[in-house]
């Protein structure tokens, strides 16, 4: 039995070793076998550490082809890898140290100290540090250990990630993720793309999170693609990169910051062959816009953590604005009622989802995986949508009040619950707002009690060192209550309304 996942994302470096995999800004290029060297590598490392089949190895460090061989050769020992947003406070990391009870915590040298004390008092004894340049503990003397001589075998149902979503209520879930389902996935999405050998994609992404690695990354390694690697959004790069790039992964802000440069042009985006945009909502003003300016029309997709991509518009066809397009050729989606029932066509409902690609369930949280995940298979996805005569789905909100700002997950209770706290603060209710640039963005409506002058200013310092920067306030509102229900329950629906133009 060979490693499921990593055998098929390393098939090209057998078949192609020299070609380039990625070109970084300061013009390093990594060709295939470099990749999988040092993946193999670091997957010696990491069993020398003392990390066996199943073990996680959690990490939270910057971008760099490293990073990538650490995904990779984390994969190739049979561990799970747990990549962690590298916005997450020392607060927020000692819960996840704590939910996954990693094996290895690998992180940036400039926050050892930090989190050095927080890993060991949740029991994860082994730091290593990795820098944006790939230095680092984890890498010191690499190059003078042998590669790992064969892959630790593993099954398509093994786990190879974790990543961590969020609701509206409670903390963090991880969702655990198989070989198979990042594999078929991949595969389907590669397939449907058109990816080959002969394209360059744009790789601007973050890999800490689905987009960026499971589908960015993992689609480029299966199609043979090689790829621009920035460390991030960079308007300069990206617009340099053009002219010489064949595809984009991004989300909407990318595309929204993008069109208000003049250098975007036809000219620029004529060697160009496809846009893709997923994690927000793109909106359809966007579509427009974007389609006028470059005569190229994005092709927007739907996905979720737990699920990896759900749907896709089309390659070739109609790439319908404000829809999230067909469900993909091995996922099954329906609209479901309230009662479990499937809803008649162009209704609204929950979705829900069934295939290869669907987690398997939430790590160390057996009711929340039962809550969520039915016996059958199907994915209680908590989104609001529904289906037209054509096919075409489209998500018209959420059951909950998740808000997806600039493609990252923040979920309200959290920064309530922080706000709550201060001094001065009688109650709050956050919500996501629509902004041109994030898609959504975070405002939080307070009652004051006062007891003390509470400003936007305060509101905001107080809760900085207890949360992501994304996931804070973009603006505070101060009222003298919250609407509620006949029931008292927060009306989110109404302030969502009021507010909507804030950022307009």
């Amino acid at each position: 039995m060979g490693n499921h996942l990593y055998d098929a994302l390393t098939a090209g470096a057998v078949a192609r070793p020299d070609s380039v995999f990625a070109e970084t800004p300061d013009g390093q290029m990594t060709c295939l076998a470099d990749l999988t060297q040092g993946a193999a590598r670091i997957a010696a490392r990491l069993i020398a550490l003392g990390v066996t089949p199943g073990d996680r190895v959690m990490v939270q460090v910057e971008k760099s082809v490293t990073a990538l061989q650490l995904y990779l050769g984390t994969v190739m020992a049979g561990a799970v890898f747990v990549p962690l947003n590298t916005g997450y406070t020392g607060a927020e990391v000692d819960y996840f140290i704590s939910n996954a009870k990693p094996r290895v915590f690998v992180c940036d040298p400039n926050r050892l100290a930090e989190l050095s004390e927080i890993a060991a008092s949740a029991g994860c004894v082994q730091i290593e540090t990795l820098d944006k340049h790939g230095k680092g503990n984890l890498t010191a003397g690499l190059d003078d250990l042998p590669p790992l001589a064969a892959p630790v075998a593993r099954d398509p149902q093994n786990l190879a990630a974790i990543l961590y979503t969020s609701g509206t209520t409670g903390r963090s879930k991880g969702a655990m993720l198989s070989h198979e389902a990042l594999l078929s996935n991949s595969r389907t999405l590669a397939e449907i793309w058109r990816f080959t050998e002969a394209d360059v994609l744009i790789h601007a992404l973050p890999i800490y999170h689905t987009h960026g690695l499971f589908v960015a990354t993992n689609v480029a390694l299966l199609s043979g693609a090689s790829t621009i690697f920035l460390p991030g959004f960079d308007q300069d790069a990206i617009l340099e990169a053009m002219p010489r790039a064949t595809t984009m992964m991004g989300v909407p802000t990318f595309y929204t910051r993008l069109l208000a440069d003049p250098r975007l042009t036809r000219e620029r985006a004529a060697h160009m062959r496809l846009f893709i945009s997923g994690s927000a909502p793109l909106l359809a003003e966007t579509h427009r816009d974007w389609e006028d300016r470059t005569g190229h029309r994005i092709l927007e997709r739907y996905g979720m953590t737990e699920t990896n991509m759900n749907t896709s518009n089309p390659y070739e066809g109609e790439r319908r604005a404000g829809t999230v397009g067909f469900p993909l050729p091995d996922v099954e989606l329906r609209i479901m009622d309230e009662e479990g029932a499937e809803v008649a066509q162009g209704e609204i409902g929950v979705i829900e989802v069934r295939g290869p690609n669907v987690f398997s369930g939430y790590w160390e949280m057996p009711e929340k995986t039962a809550e969520e995940l039915r016996p059958d298979g199907w994915f209680i996805t908590g989104d609001l949508g529904r289906i037209d005569a054509e096919g075409y789905v489209t998500i018209v909100g959420r059951a909950k009040d998740l808000i997806i700002s600039g493609g990252f997950n923040v979920y309200p209770k959290e920064v309530e619950s922080l706000i709550d706290d201060l001094p001065g603060v009688l109650e709050s209710a956050v919500v996501g707002v629509p902004h041109p640039d994030f898609g959504e963005a975070v405002a939080a409506i307070i009652v004051a009690d006062g007891s003390t002058d509470l400003t936007e200013a305060a509101v905001i310092t107080g809760i900085s060192k207890s949360l992501a920067k994304f996931k804070q306030p973009k603006r505070v509102i101060f009222l003298n209550a919250l609407p509620r229900n006949t029931m008292g329950k927060v009306q989110k629906a109404m302030l969502r309304t009021e507010y909507s133009d804030l950022f307009t």
